[in-house]
């Protein structure tokens, strides 16, 4: 079990789940299903949530755990203490639920809103194996164990955020970081995988290429910053106008959106470039850059339909998602190219 070869496997299974994480994310902020278990880490008091608003009603002559949640007057009531009610509701058994004043059940977002936390767990596990396969190497190359351990703390930070999150009513700002950290921790992985990867994966270059891809990351970071305010300027929409989305709020947006949609432009020429000299020039593998150039027409396409018509055709989740997966990419592609440097 304890072979480089099995290290590897959960690496990369570990950036499969943490995209998935990604893509459930996006699903649940597209749907405004972020509130549907309106507490951490259970769902509505339950560790499997309810699937009719009936289960959160007051049910006379029925046993109660402590922390389980019902619906009074549009307010959450938590149980106080393990205990069997009588044939009426009495206020002494409960108490307000103090985190928010969010108190709607809707089946839909519940459970999408569940999904996303086992996803959640799912990956959190994946890594907790990885890190316990990283100790193979805690004596021969210690920076391995290190920088899985760090992976694995990192999740656990995102578990606390989405806490925090929920605990906010989705705070837009803390939803952003949360995303920025699934990124972080991606890059991280991406680099363990790297270190453990046969030296043929190397690309040559003069090295000058290698500091293209750093820049290109970088300006591509800039362009989801961008985006994220942009999102953020969203949520304030819906926050005044509801569901569901309209392109029409983006006409009168801020200056940041239109910013970020003429940035695009620039940077698919700086990629088309990018693309040819490695390819031409260096004779690279077509198979990494084609899947980067599929990845940018695709989300280049996404922004086009979200701009242009009501973000249909889950253009939101999948305008961001594909990001995500560019970055990966491009950071992946730069780690080949920044060990493998020759002479000119």
């Amino acid at each position: 079990m304890f072979t480089e070869k099995n290290y590897r496997r959960w690496l990369r299974l570990s950036i499969l789940v943490i995209y998935l994480i990604i893509i459930a994310g996006a699903v649940v902020r597209m749907t405004g299903s972020g509130m549907g278990c309106p507490d951490w880490p259970k769902c509505f008091g339950y560790w499997i949530p309810p699937t009719e608003e009936a289960e959160l009603e007051f049910s006379p002559n029925t046993s109660y755990k402590k922390g389980m949640v019902i619906i009074v007057d549009e307010e959450l009531r938590v149980a106080r203490q393990d205990f069997f009610t009588t044939d009426s509701y009495s206020e002494s058994n409960w108490e307000p639920y103090t985190k928010h004043d969010y108190a709607v059940f809707n089946k839909f977002h519940t459970w999408t809103e569940y999904i996303n936390r086992l996803i959640g767990a799912l990956g959190g596990l994946v890594v907790l194996f990885a890190a316990i396969l990283s100790l193979q190497f805690i004596r021969t190359r210690p920076k391995l164990t290190v920088l899985t351990v760090v992976a694995l703390l990192a999740m656990l930070i995102q578990a606390v955020i989405g806490k925090i999150v929920v605990d906010t009513l989705l705070s837009p700002v803390l939803i952003t970081i949360h995303m920025i950290v699934a990124l972080l921790i991606v890059g991280l992985l991406i680099y363990l995988l790297y270190e453990v990867l046969p030296a043929t994966t190397k690309y040559r270059n003069d090295g000058r290429l290698s500091k293209v891809a750093l820049g290109i990351i970088i300006l591509t970071l800039v362009q989801v910053a961008m985006g994220t305010q942009v999102r953020q300027f969203i949520d304030h929409q819906v926050d005044l106008f509801g569901y569901p989305l309209s392109s029409e709020w983006l006409e009168n947006g801020p200056i940041i959106f239109f910013i970020h949609r003429s940035f695009s432009i620039v940077l698919l020429l700086l990629h088309a470039w990018f693309i040819f000299v490695a390819m031409k020039t260096w004779n690279h593998p077509a198979r990494s850059y084609s899947i980067l150039a599929a990845l940018l027409l695709i989300t280049i396409s996404s922004g086009v339909i979200i701009n242009y018509f009501d973000f249909t055709l889950a253009s939101q989740p999948i305008h961001l998602v594909v990001a995500s997966l560019i970055l990966g990419l491009q950071f992946y592609i730069w780690m080949r190219l920044r060990s493998a440097r020759i002479k000119a």
